[in-house]
C-alpha cells in the first residue's frame, strides 16, 4: 500500500476551531480520533498498540502509519488498514503523535535522523526501555514535547498495563491525550521517571512471566492426564479469573489465596510445594533482574 501524506490543517490565526486548542505558538487537535499517529518501529509492541487503538475505536486505521527498514511487519499492519513506509522522516512529518518504538540501541540513530523534521506540533512518545527523558530531549530540537511510556503487549486485547512520564516541555493537554489513548488499552497511570525501570521489570516484562506460568501449569495438567488444549485453556482462564478477582474485589492477593486454602486441603499442599521451590523468590528476582537491566541501559544513554 503506498504511503499517502496526511494533510495538516492550519486553523485561522488566533482563532482555533472547535476541534483544536492553541498551546504557545502551535495548535493541537482536541479530538483524538482526528489525530494522526506514527509508529517509528513496527515490532510486536507497535503492532499490539495499533491493534488495541483500532479495537477501542479511538483512532482511525488510515490515520496510523508504521515504519520499519524491512517489510516483515508490513502485511500485518496493512491487513488492519494501517499505512506502512520505510521513510521515518516522512512518517514523522505527516503525524501528530509519534511513538518511538524501536529497540533502545537503535533509538539514538533514529533520533538523529528524524530530529530535523520534528517541530513543536509533534508529541514524541518513547516506548524504548531504559532511555531517559533527558537523553531524548537532548537529541531532539529544543523544547520538544517528549514523553516516556511503558506499555505491555496485552494492549492488543485492551488489557494492558501502562505508565507514562511527561517530559520538561509537555503541556497538560499532552498528558490528557496520552492518558486517554493508553486508558483505551487497559489500565494506565502517570508516574515519575525514577519508577519507570521498576515498571519495566514488573509490567513491561511481566506478560512473559505470566505466559511462562500458564505454560508450566498446562504442563502440569498434561502430566496428570489432561489434553494439551484443555490444559492450556484451564490455566489461562484460571490466571485471568484470579487477576480479575484482585482488581474487582480490592482484596489483598494473600487474603484471596487464603480463601482457597482449606485446612488440610489440596491447595495448601500445592502452596507448600511452590514455597519449597522458591516460587515467590524467583518472581521477585525476575522483576529485579529486568529492572536492573533497564537501569543499565539508561546508564549507557547518559
Amino acid at each position: 500500500m503506498p504511503f499517502s501524506q496526511q494533510p495538516v490543517q492550519q486553523p485561522a490565526e488566533n482563532k482555533p476551531d472547535a476541534s483544536s486548542t492553541l498551546m504557545g505558538d502551535y495548535t493541537v487537535k482536541k479530538d483524538i480520533s482526528e489525530m494522526s499517529l506514527a509508529f517509528v518501529g513496527a515490532g510486536k509492541m507497535a503492532q499490539a498498540m495499533a491493534k488495541g487503538f483500532l479495537a477501542a475505536g479511538v483512532v482511525k486505521a488510515d490515520h496510523i502509519t508504521a515504519t520499519a527498514p524491512s517489510c516483515r511487519s508490513q502485511p500485518t499492519l496493512e491487513d488492519i488498514g494501517c499505512q506502512f513506509t520505510h521513510n521515518n522522516k516522512e512518517a514523522v512529518e505527516n503525524s501528530d503523535i509519534i511513538f518511538l518504538s524501536v529497540k533502545p540501541h537503535i533509538l539514538p540513530g533514529v533520533l538523529q535522523e528524524i530530529a530535523p523534521v520534528v517541530t513543536k506540533r509533534h508529541l514524541m512518545v518513547s516506548v524504548a526501555a531504559g532511555v531517559p527523558l533527558q537523553f531524548l530531549e537532548e537529541k531532539l530540537p529544543p523544547k520538544s514535547r517528549v514523553m516516556r511510556v511503558m506499555p505491555n503487549t496485552p494492549c492488543v486485547v485492551r488489557q494492558g498495563a501502562s505508565v507514562y512520564v511527561p517530559g520538561s516541555h509537555v503541556e497538560k493537554e499532552d498528558s490528557e491525550i496520552i492518558k486517554s489513548l493508553l486508558s483505551s488499552l487497559g489500565y494506565c497511570s502517570e508516574s515519575n521517571e525514577g519508577m519507570i525501570s521498576a515498571v519495566t521489570g514488573l509490567a513491561g516484562s511481566g506478560p512473559a512471566y505470566a505466559f511462562t506460568a500458564i505454560d508450566a501449569l498446562a504442563d502440569g495438567g498434561v502430566k496428570m492426564g489432561l489434553p494439551r488444549e484443555l490444559s492450556i485453556k484451564l490455566a489461562a482462564q484460571t490466571l485471568l479469573g484470579a487477576s480479575k478477582m484482585v482488581l474487582e474485589t480490592g482484596k489483598h492477593p494473600m487474603q484471596l489465596k487464603d480463601d482457597v486454602c482449606s485446612p488440610g486441603g489440596t491447595t495448601i499442599y500445592a502452596i507448600h510445594k511452590l514455597e519449597s521451590g522458591g516460587f515467590r523468590n524467583l518472581l521477585i528476582d525476575a522483576v529485579e533482574g529486568a529492572c536492573l537491566r533497564a537501569e543499565a541501559i539508561a546508564k549507557k544513554s547518559k
